[in-house]
């Protein structure tokens, strides 16, 4: 009877499916920044996290990207300033925040940061302001890393954005890099540049840890009726699925250009869309419009990850990240 017990046994396949399931980590490691698995909130559209807790737990996530902060409070644009589009949304919020100090005083101290790494999101219109604000978190054990908006106009330049200029660009990555102290740097790309490999490579140079990419594309909308701009500001920022392909071009570029570790982000919404990055290497990835549309969306992606690796027997990231066969 225990002869035939045995022989009713499923055979080896079976036992080392389980165990590569059991074994199967989601986690990534992105030098200082650890991530519990490869899933982020997008900066602008998750709040400070807090609004967040009654969809999921803050825990589960790989990293919280908090809405970009500034030396001062800002009121930000006026209204209207988001507009739906086909398959994606234009806004023109202005950076509404409540600066740097209050984040620290009253969100900061209530999220998980020892369970779930919180990355802050700078703005500034000047490389002076970007160090004074990397200073002022290089030092906060509570942060776990700085996302760099280069997307930002430089006021000394007319309103050039930081990001369409390599050598601005890299002015501001290499004082940020001198105040952060320990604190890893993510330099987030502006997709709207002639060539993003040139930006890609001067904040490499300049000493960026990590790379995040794309940030919003330029866009407008109008309404035949009112003859006017759908946006108070008249151009917005274009997110949402209507992106991505963009996005996956632009990721698959810096990443066969640069040796730091690069997050995509651009119309995620799907286990498939995170997949997608990651084969054309992306380390992580950030979850933003997809959150307007169901504010639980990237709490449900981490069981959806989980199911899709499983189903695709993915046995490791680095087996997948960057494989697509091109």
């Amino acid at each position: 009877m225990h002869l035939e017990f045995l022989n009713g046994l499923p055979n080896k396949d079976f036992f080392d499916t389980l165990l590569w399931k059991a074994i199967m980590d989601l986690s990534v490691n992105l030098g200082a920044l650890k991530l519990k698995n490869p899933i982020m909130t997008a900066s602008g559209t998750f709040g400070y996290g807090l609004e967040f807790t009654p969809y999921g737990r803050l825990e589960e996530l790989g990293a919280i990207v908090v809405k970009g902060l500034s030396l001062k409070p800002r009121k930000g644009n006026s209204m209207p300033r988001i507009a739906e589009t086909p398959c994606g949304m234009l806004n023109a919020i202005g950076l509404q925040n409540i600066g740097v100090e209050k984040f620290l005083q009253d969100k900061l101290p209530l999220l998980p940061w020892k369970e779930t790494p919180v990355v802050v999101n700078l703005y500034a219109q000047s490389a002076e302001e970007f160090a004074h604000l990397a200073g002022i978190l290089g030092s906060e054990p509570a942060v776990g890393a700085l996302e760099v908006n280069i997307s930002c106009p430089n006021v000394r330049q007319g309103g050039l954005q930081f990001g369409q200029d390599p050598d601005a660009a890299a002015v501001v990555v290499e004082m940020v890099k001198k105040n952060a102290g320990h604190k890893p740097v993510i330099v987030k790309l502006s997709p709207n540049v002639a060539d993003i490999k040139v930006i890609a490579r001067s904040v490499e140079l300049a000493g960026a840890d990590i790379i995040s990419l794309i940030n919003t594309l330029g866009g407008m909308a109008v309404d035949i009726r009112t003859r006017k701009p759908s946006l108070a500001n008249v151009f917005g920022g274009l997110s949402g699925p209507a992106i991505k392909p963009v996005a996956l071009k632009m990721v698959y570029e810096v990443c066969t250009t640069v040796n730091i570790p690069v997050m995509g982000l651009g119309g995620i919404s799907s286990a498939r869309d995170i997949l997608e990055f990651i084969l054309v290497g992306a380390w992580a990835v950030q979850v933003g419009t997809a959150t307007f549309t169901r504010p639980d969306r990237a709490f449900k992606l981490v069981k959806e990850l989980k199911d899709l690796v499983d189903e695709m027997e993915i046995s490791s990231w680095e087996e997948f990240r960057g494989k697509v066969m091109v």
